[in-house]
């Protein structure tokens, strides 16, 4: 999952203002704003948007507020934040189950996009390890993957703190030689990658997908033991019988939730969000533009809405 660009929480409200009113205002059921989450990762930012000038076309108020991946549910719950339009299955599946268990928050269904979020290491390291991508292979080059920091143990990566994706209890849970370090920021994850990969150093890494970084970076992801829910949830089950998150991270649909009065208040809105889907590779050209072709979010997405504009119409009406 994740933010590459350096926008800051300013910029976006600066960028993304809403008008009061649009010409169809008269025409939806509420003139109060609807308020969608933006996350810390550029993918989750346009789609986001998009679905910000979709809304904004059928005549809705919008607000974009920026809030925790994780703890945006508890803003969802209580209706003081409405639509999340990225919930990964790979990390945020957990949350969103407690939260829709709740009734106080809804899925709306897929988004249209697959998400993976896996390990990942540049193929130049396979020739220092070359046991990858089998995850048994990491023990046996984990110094490696050191740095001056972690030696002897590998160094190992993580997204952000806030992403969550349990690496510290699957490197407990496997016994893997390797200390995580949490990059502070989706942007730094990818500088320190790029800089990496220029010198062909040692890393290994949080990717995930869709993602530019797969389709310019030559590597692969660390195959773990497939992934099941029992691997949870069930300590007993997988390789290590006394521990949980001994297993890959599960992949699946990227999904979109939102606040339950959504659908009494603004139904409109919630059939448009139902409706709404951007694909993998739609998503991997709006964050190429964004982070590799220095477009601005606002431009990226204006772009997209004229070339599917038979397409928002459809939606809309």
């Amino acid at each position: 999952m994740k933010f590459t660009s350096a926008i800051s929480a300013a910029a976006l409200a600066a960028a993304f203002a809403v008008p009061a009113f649009s010409p169809a205002f008269a025409e939806v059921e509420s003139q109060d704003p609807i308020r969608l989450t933006t996350h810390d990762w550029t993918g989750q930012i346009v789609n986001t948007t998009i679905l910000g000038e979709i809304l904004k076309k059928a005549g809705y108020n919008v607000e974009l507020v920026q809030a925790d991946y994780i703890a945006q549910f508890a803003g969802l719950k209580t209706g003081d934040l409405h639509i999340a339009t990225e919930i990964w299955e790979t990390t945020g599946r957990e949350a969103m189950d407690e939260a829709t268990a709740t009734g106080d928050v809804v899925n709306m269904g897929e988004g249209g996009m697959q998400a993976i979020e896996e390990w990942w290491y540049p193929t130049y390291m396979e020739e220092r390890c070359p046991g990858l991508p089998n995850w048994e292979a990491l023990n046996d080059c984990a110094a490696e993957f050191a740095t001056s920091e972690t030696a002897p143990m590998g160094r190992y990566l993580g997204g952000p703190v806030t992403w969550g994706g349990f690496d510290e209890e699957r490197v407990e849970a496997l016994g893997l030689d390797f200390e995580v370090v949490h990059a502070g920021t989706d942007a730094a994850l990818f500088a320190e990658l790029e800089s990496a990969y220029q010198r062909q150093a040692p890393i290994l890494l949080w990717i995930y997908s869709p993602h530019w970084s797969t389709v310019k970076y030559d590597g692969s992801f660390v195959e773990f033991p497939p992934h099941t829910p029992e691997c949870y949830d069930d300590p007993s089950w997988g390789v290590n019988p006394d521990a949980a998150y001994d297993c890959a991270k599960p992949t699946g649909p990227i999904w979109k939730v939102a606040w339950a009065g959504v659908e009494e208040k603004w139904p409109g809105a919630a059939e448009i969000l139902r409706n709404y889907t951007l694909t993998n590779d739609e998503m991997g050209a709006l964050v190429v533009a964004v982070d590799i072709e220095d477009q601005s979010i606002e431009d990226v997405a204006n772009t997209w809405m004229e070339q599917n504009a038979a397409k928002v119409d459809g939606w809309i009406n």
